[in-house]
C-alpha cells in the first residue's frame, strides 16, 4: 500500500517517525519540498501544505499535471486557517471558506485514483502562542474546524485519524513552543497514525 500525505508542519515533524514505522510496510511519500519548509516551520512554503485554499490549489494543480501515485491520500489542514488578526480578530481563511474549500477537496479526491483519509487538526497552545506571536490562535477555533471537517468527513463516509483528541490525551509536556510538539509527542503521533494505517491495511 502507498500514502502520500499533504499537511501542515506537524506533520513535517512526525513525518521521519512515521516513515520509520512504515518501512516494508507501507510506502510513504508527501509533499515534496521538506528542506524549504523547515526554513521557517511557521509560514506554509515547500513541504509544509498551509491552509486550506493552499492545499486545495496543490491538489487541483496535481489532478491536472501530475496525479497522485498513492492507495491513500492523507490530508491535513487547519492550523493556518484559524490565524487570526489580532487587530480585526479576521481568521486567514473563514469557518466558511474553510467548508466550502474541504467540500471540493473531497470532490476532487473522488475524481482522483486514491482514497482520502482525514487528519483533523491539533491543539495550540494559545497562552503561549497570543503572548509571544504576531498572529493568533485559540484552541476554540482549532475544536470548530474540526468538528466542521468531522461532520463533513462523515457525510463522505470519509475515513478520520483523530490526532487532536489523541495529542490531548497526552498530559501537560506537549510544546517545544507555541504550536509545536516535543520530540517524544512527534514520536507518538507518528505510532499513532501508523498503528491506524496498519489497521486500515488488515481490513482491506
Amino acid at each position: 500500500m502507498k500514502i502520500y500525505i499533504i499537511g501542515d508542519s506537524i506533520s513535517i515533524q512526525y513525518g521521519p517517525y512515521l516513515k520509520t514505522y512504515l518501512q516494508g510496510i507501507i510506502h510513504y511519500s508527501r509533499k515534496e519540498g521538506e528542506e524549504e519548509a523547515l526554513l521557517n516551520l511557521d509560514e506554509p512554503q515547500g513541504a509544509n501544505g498551509g491552509n486550506s485554499e493552499r492545499v486545495l490549489d496543490f491538489l487541483k494543480s496535481k489532478a491536472q499535471s501530475d496525479p497522485i501515485d498513492a492507495d491513500l491520500l492523507l490530508i491535513n489542514c487547519g492550523l493556518h486557517d484559524i490565524r487570526t488578526n489580532p487587530q480585526t480578530g479576521e481568521k486567514m481563511v473563514s469557518i466558511e471558506n474553510y467548508e466550502k474549500n474541504l467540500k471540493e477537496m473531497i470532490q476532487l479526491a473522488k475524481e482522483m485514483k486514491t482514497t482520502l483519509v482525514w487528519i483533523n487538526t491539533t491543539p495550540c497552545d494559545e497562552k503561549i502562542h497570543n503572548v509571544n506571536m504576531g498572529v493568533h490562535r485559540f484552541i476554540a477555533d482549532c475544536e470548530a474546524y474540526n468538528q466542521v471537517a468531522t461532520r463533513l468527513m462523515k457525510e463522505a463516509g470519509i475515513p478520520i485519524i483523530d490526532l487532536f483528541g489523541f495529542t490531548q490525551n497526552l498530559g501537560d509536556d506537549l510544546y517545544c513552543d507555541h504550536v509545536h510538539f516535543n520530540d517524544h509527542i512527534r514520536e507518538k503521533q507518528a505510532s499513532f497514525i501508523a498503528g491506524w494505517l496498519n489497521a486500515y491495511q488488515a481490513l482491506k
